[in-house]
């Protein structure tokens, strides 16, 4: 697979953005957007919509979320510290003594998660961590604290991209890749048949809000969502729970928690991949859900599918992919938008 630059990536991981407070991630792909676009707008829910006109060919939605998993901030208590409310799915063990930033309307303070541990107690190592236990301690004083932090402000974790060998290690890898790899695509893209919209959705995390909107609004033939899936090839994990494997190329979702892929679409773009020779994966079974399941049902529907980069350690500070992998779901997007047709989707 060809070397990727990835300093794209890097600022699209550092840039903050839970759910609902998306707006520095939508200022940085609209910049990059906008030379490789003929239309951009933001619609009233926040989704940011980039369209390249085409002549003559099928409408294709391309979707990857621009909000990450986080906190916002509950509550600031008398001496100082904060109190948090997870947004999205959070596993409260990865989140105890992580480094993060609590975003302010004057910019951002670094902190530590804590919560009320005595390691000295019997037993204490082995308690499961609740998340109304946490805080954020802000090293500030409390007057500080109570001036500059308000219920609401968003709160991330602070970890940087890092690259080991062939693979990525960053937090919000979900999905600020799919971003990375629609974005690079357009690049390589030239301009054909197709019509190209493509959306950097919102609250995803929280149930897929922004693409149902979006969806709803634009006129479409089929759609693709970019995203990340789970990796557990893992020591002990068995066979049949790994779901998929880093380095083995693009997944292709046949089947997760909201969705079964139309089956002339799967077939397509199953053969496309082995006509190009594109490493790729099947992935059928998946507990969680993505950005297509909405597109697939909203409006007048269209067929949808997930082309996802493998992570492993999902919503966690160090979610973690493969190069070769984010190379293959560039070249089968591109190679997608290049060669599909109404007919290819059609039902019998």
């Amino acid at each position: 697979m060809p070397e990727l630059d990835l300093s794209l990536l890097e600022r699209l991981t550092a840039t903050p953005g839970v759910s609902g407070r998306e707006e520095a991630v939508r200022r940085l792909v609209r910049q990059e957007l906008e030379p490789l676009v003929d239309e951009i707008v933001t619609d009233p829910m926040g989704n940011l919509v980039a369209t390249r006109r085409g002549v003559g060919g099928p409408r294709v939605m391309l979707a990857a979320h621009m909000d990450e998993v986080g906190f916002l901030v509950r509550h600031v208590e008398d001496d100082g510290f904060v109190r948090i409310h997870p947004v999205g799915g959070i596993f409260p063990k990865y989140e105890l003594s992580q480094r993060v930033r609590v975003h302010t309307a004057d910019g951002s303070i670094p902190g530590v998660i804590g919560e009320p541990t005595d390691l000295q107690m019997a037993n204490e190592e082995s308690k499961v961590p609740k998340l109304e236990e946490f805080f954020v301690d802000l090293g500030v004083s409390a007057d500080e604290a109570k001036r500059r932090v308000q219920p609401g402000d968003p709160v991330t974790v602070d970890r940087p991209l890092e690259r080991f060998g062939d693979h990525i290690v960053s937090k919000a890898l979900d999905d600020r890749i799919g971003l990375f790899v629609i974005v690079e695509t357009l690049r390589r893209l030239p301009r054909g048949a197709a019509e190209i919209s493509v959306v950097g959705s919102v609250q995803e995390e929280i149930g897929t809000r922004g693409a149902a909107v979006a969806a709803h609004r634009i006129e479409k033939d089929v759609a693709v969502a970019v995203d990340t899936t789970m990796a557990k090839d893992l020591p002990d994990v068995p066979s049949a729970r790994v779901v998929t494997r880093l380095g083995a190329g693009v997944s292709l979702k046949v089947m997760d928690r909201s969705q079964i892929t139309s089956a002339p679409l799967l077939s397509f773009t199953r053969a496309l991949a082995t006509e190009r020779g594109i490493p790729h994966q099947l992935e059928v079974g998946l507990p969680g859900a993505t950005d297509a399941e909405a597109i697939e049902v909203s409006g007048d529907g269209a067929p949808s599918i997930a082309l996802s980069i493998p992570c492993r350690y999902p919503h966690t500070a160090s979610e973690t992919a493969h190069v070769d992998d984010v190379a293959a779901t560039m070249a089968l997007l591109q190679a997608f938008c290049e060669t599909v047709t109404l007919e290819a989707l059609a039902h019998d």
